[in-house]
Order: C-alpha cells, then sequence, then structure tokens
C-alpha cells in the first residue's frame, strides 16, 4: 500500500528528528512570536527554539 504525501513527510521529518508540534495560544502571543522572530531575522520556529534553550540555561542556572 503507497503512502500518502503527509505520511511520507511525517516519516522523513521523524527521521530527521523533528516532529510537528500545533499550540493554541492568545493572538498577541502569536503577534509577539511574530514580531520579535522578524526583528532578530529568524524564523518563527528557529526564534521559539532559541527561547526554549535560553531558558533551559536559566532553569539550569537557578
Amino acid at each position: 500500500m503507497a503512502l500518502s504525501r503527509s505520511e511520507i513527510v511525517a516519516k522523513s521529518d521523524l527521521k530527521r528528528g523533528y516532529k510537528n508540534k500545533a499550540l493554541k495560544l492568545p493572538l498577541t502571543t502569536i503577534a509577539e512570536i511574530e514580531r520579535l522572530a522578524e526583528v532578530k531575522g529568524l524564523s518563527q520556529a528557529q526564534f521559539i527554539v532559541l527561547l526554549v534553550e535560553q531558558f533551559g540555561e536559566q532553569v539550569k542556572g537557578a
């Protein structure tokens, strides 16, 4: 049985260490993520990864 396009993409992403994560966030938070990512010249995904890494460092240091 042939895989659908979405199944192929999901399998490829998982193989490369990626997984889709959908979050329900307030519109103001989404707008701020969009704005700050653009200011920093990053994609929104890269910006969120950077924030999580920095937060993790702060938690370790606390």
